[in-house]
């Protein structure tokens, strides 16, 4: 290892399982005192048994690492602050924030019901918006103290929050609204000495059982494309301090294959200097949509 993140502190939320676990632990490796959150609870967000958290804490310090569990809920004010605390009081810094926590309520849009939009939401969206308010507040006080941070947040957003996915749109909702969440984080805390950027992972995961079924079964030999420990690295990087001055942009991780996303750009236009009719209007789009680049399928739209 590098130790690319020697003395930094880490949170990972949603760090038990998957690839929140992948991170954690890769962020020890490299040096880090990590801060492993996990609520414990099962895919669809119903409490579970046992203390996820705590076994990955066993396992870094097994390996001679350093780390603390926090089992608390990170989409309430209270569970937010706690976590941040923790970090603080714990290690007496806080250097990354790794939002990563979330589950799944799949349905069709016709048979999704008001709670599983909300559960979702709640988990990723709100969850993220709370612990980076409290880190940023943190990373805000530090500079007006002449402590300038050297801070760094990986939001996790998905192909289904760039592209839409059928089945899913309680969960691409919420991953778009992040991918947003973390342009505007961007702006309004680089004078603050933090960098903000979002990473849509492919992974193999409990999260992802259904939509990568047929690719679930690690390879007798050579390498996993789908393991959760290949996203990590690009995560490990963009949370140190070797990804300075990388802020505000989307990238997409799977395997082997790391992509820069570009994300909605002005294209085709036509102005005019009078109100148009509804019929012009609609003959104008129709010229501009010519011009257009076609968009990119939805997951599991049928071609």
């Amino acid at each position: 290892m590098t130790g690319i993140a020697d003395g930094r502190v880490v949170i990972v939320t949603g760090a038990g399982r998957g690839l929140g676990r992948a991170h954690a632990l890769a962020f020890a490796a490299e040096g880090a005192r990590v801060v492993v959150n996990d609520l414990g609870v099962g895919l669809d967000g119903a409490p579970g048994a046992g203390s996820p958290a705590g076994r990955v804490v066993e396992e870094i310090r097994a390996a001679g690492g350093e780390a603390v569990a926090h089992g608390g809920d990170i989409a309430t004010e209270a569970g937010a602050a706690s976590v941040v605390a923790t970090a603080l009081e714990t290690y007496g810094r806080l250097d990354t924030l790794v939002n990563n926590a979330g589950f799944l309520r799949d349905r069709m849009l016709v048979n999704l019901d008001e709670d599983d939009w909300d559960a979702v939401l709640r988990v990723h969206l709100k969850g993220h918006f709370l612990v980076l308010k409290h880190a940023a507040a943190h990373w805000r006080a530090e500079t007006k103290a002449g402590r300038a941070p050297c801070a760094r947040v990986v939001n996790t957003g998905s192909g289904a929050g760039l592209l839409g996915s059928v089945g899913q749109a309680n969960y691409s909702a919420a991953k778009a609204g992040i991918v947003a969440l973390t342009l505007v984080a961007a702006a309004e805390l680089a004078r603050y000495g933090v960098q903000v950027n979002a990473l849509a992972p492919a992974a193999r995961t409990r999260m992802t059982e259904r939509t990568f079924a047929e690719t679930m079964s690690a390879p007798a030999s050579g390498f996993d494309a789908m393991a959760p420990e290949n996203v990590s690295p690009l995560v490990v990087w963009l949370g140190s301090a070797a990804s300075a001055g990388v802020t505000g942009r989307v990238f997409e991780a799977e395997g082997g294959r790391i992509t820069v996303m570009e994300g909605w750009r002005r294209g085709p236009t036509a102005e005019e200097r009078a109100r148009r009719t509804p019929a012009e209007a609609g003959e104008t789009a129709r010229k501009l949509l010519a011009r257009a680049e076609s968009p990119q399928a939805v997951y599991g739209a049928e071609s």
